[in-house]
């Protein structure tokens, strides 16, 4: 693969980390307390399935990431690990871009 598509593939990576962490954080500190202090079943239910599709994709370009290298077992760990976590996908868009700079310089982490 070539560094350009490397690059197109780390930037994809960063924005759905992104995407899933703010999904996240929306499913968990809005729609579930909406559900269960206002009555509000709508938010959990609209939330929900966009919450798992960002999550599905992350999940996704992180695999797709990994595989093709460059990736530690600690990184790659992290990169998986954090879509659990409320907030933690932001985190990553420093790790993303430490790899990005690192293939624009040619220099291998």
């Amino acid at each position: 693969m070539s560094s350009h598509d490397d690059s197109t593939q780390l930037r994809w990576l960063g924005i759905l980390s992104v995407l899933e962490a703010t999904t996240l954080v929306l499913l968990v500190a809005v729609a579930v307390p909406l559900k269960h202090i206002a009555g509000w079943t709508i938010a959990v239910h609209v939330m929900g399935p966009v919450h798992g599709l960002a999550f599905l994709a992350y999940c996704w370009a992180a695999i797709q990431s990994i595989a093709e290298g460059g990736w530690s077992r600690l990184e790659a760990a992290r990169l998986l690990a954090t879509a659990f976590i409320p907030f933690a996908g932001f985190a990553n868009v420093r790790l993303i871009a430490r790899k990005s700079a690192a293939l624009r310089t040619g220099v291998v982490q």
